[in-house]
């Protein structure tokens, strides 16, 4: 069977990369290689969570992602700022200014996502709470980077996602309907924009890895576009734009979900690495009486993400602030604060949306299973014979790996700097046995002529 083609926001600039490794021992799926001085992506290993590009000295790695002039090709555009969004500017900038901002960038409407992370806190707190008889705990859908990772890593893993939507996927859905009512115009003509704060979620607009069929158009640079907002917030803006409350707004960093869905017998892992290492404890069945855990691949949620533009601690304080300024005018009680926020009619359920995640295989050695076997056999031959080290100085991130790529002859093995060593030792020395064999020269010494020895 051949193999997918997979889609990527992440991109090398191979013309910067300067052949280091750092990339190679960064990436949590072994999707990089540095082969003939170059870094490598293996596509269908990449889950564009961003690790190398973090690593990477050289600034190598970029992001594709599009530019506003996009929006000229459509006859209304609307926007979803996220609360990653938000939090790259103070409390003292009002969530008015920023969307009167965006207004001034050129977009018609602005719907915050915010107000859908609360209608998938509650999708999230049914399903938590009618689980029955399957393996715990249940696992946080709604990162990209971390769908993909238990794809490519933790297939077995998959039946423990909760089957949500991501809240700017609802959030599309919503508005897009809403608007072709509205305005009475066709779907196509109406582009909706997200502004991502991470590869991975621009990734998953171009090739869903759950949603049926995306209503999002595309995304722009958080960087980029808060460059631009800081140029034209808006002063007294009027702009009115319905928000969720401070439960919607703490999806911006880690523990949103869990807050906001009032689930007490839960924890929250941030960081690819952190989530790594928890979702082998998971995979060993160590955590049975965990209800749920909160996934994010940045580091304190979205708004570490690599397309941010805020330092993640300022931001982070930044988002703390505007949640506990929003409570000082909320509820008391979790309920009732929701309940008020909720109140859009005929927003969409994930189930009618959502597709079935599948597992994306990491390694597939051959498309013929006797073939696949044979190599599999000599990949172990290979491997034995390694130093087992995973230093990476190969351009490989373990031994294991290496000896996958000589099998499939992307590498050899006096790639192994081990075995060139020992490749090179044993030539000398078969170097130094064979002028032992031959004779020494002697040079004839000159013919004297007569007048020489006078």
């Amino acid at each position: 069977m051949a193999q997918s083609v997979y889609v990527h926001s992440l991109q090398l600039q191979k013309e910067k990369c300067q052949g280091c490794i750092c990339c190679v021992k960064a990436c949590p799926t072994e999707a990089v290689r540095v082969r003939n001085g170059k870094a490598e992506i293996i596509a269908d290993r990449c889950i564009d969570c961003g690790a190398c590009a973090v690593a990477c000295p050289y600034h190598a790695f970029t992001v594709d992602s599009m530019e506003l002039e996009e929006l000229k090709g459509y006859a209304y555009n609307i926007v979803l700022p996220a609360p990653s969004l938000y939090a790259q500017f103070p409390p003292s900038v009002s969530l008015e200014s920023i969307w009167q901002g965006l207004h001034n960038l050129g977009f018609n409407e602005i719907f915050d996502v915010s107000l859908a992370s609360e209608y998938i806190s509650k999708e999230i707190a049914d399903y938590v709470m009618n689980y029955m008889g399957g393996r715990k705990p249940l696992l946080s859908s709604t990162c990209p980077a971390i769908m993909r990772l238990i794809q490519v890593k933790f297939p077995e893993l998959i039946k423990q996602l909760v089957p949500v939507l991501p809240p700017v996927e609802a959030a599309a859905i919503y508005v897009k309907r809403q608007t072709v009512s509205k305005l009475g115009i066709a779907p196509e003509e109406v582009g909706v924009w997200f502004i991502s704060p991470c590869p991975s979620k621009e990734t998953n607009i171009k090739q869903s890895a759950d949603v049926e069929d995306t209503q999002l158009t595309g995304s722009f640079n958080m960087a980029d576009i808060y460059g631009r907002l800081l140029k034209c917030l808006g002063g007294n803006a009027s702009l009115k734009v319905q928000t969720g409350s401070s439960y919607g707004m703490g999806w911006g960093g880690s523990g949103g979900e869990i807050r906001a869905a009032g689930l007490d017998n839960a924890i929250a892992v941030h960081g690819i690495r952190n989530v790594y290492e928890f979702l082998e404890q998971v995979s060993m069945n160590k955590m049975p009486n965990l209800d749920y855990a909160e996934l994010s691949s940045c580091p304190v949620g979205c708004i570490g993400g690599l397309l941010a533009a805020e330092n993640r601690f300022v931001a982070e304080s930044n988002l703390r602030q505007r949640m506990q300024d929003m409570q000082k005018v909320e509820p008391l009680d979790r309920v009732e604060t929701l309940s008020r926020s909720m109140v859009l009619e005929d927003f969409p359920e994930s189930a009618k949306y959502r597709k079935k995640v599948i597992p994306r295989p990491m390694m597939q050695l051959d498309d013929d299973i006797i073939a696949a076997m044979e190599k599999f056999e000599r990949m172990e031959e290979v491997l034995n014979s390694l130093p087992g080290l995973d230093c990476g100085a190969c351009g490989a991130p373990s031994c294991q790996c290496l000896a996958e790529d000589i099998v499939q002859g992307k590498a050899t093995e006096i790639d192994c700097i081990f075995k060139l060593r020992g490749s090179v030792h044993k030539m000398a020395q078969g170097m130094v046995a064979l002028v032992n064999q031959i004779p020494l020269y002697s040079e004839p010494k000159p013919i004297e002529d007569e007048e020489d020895k006078k």
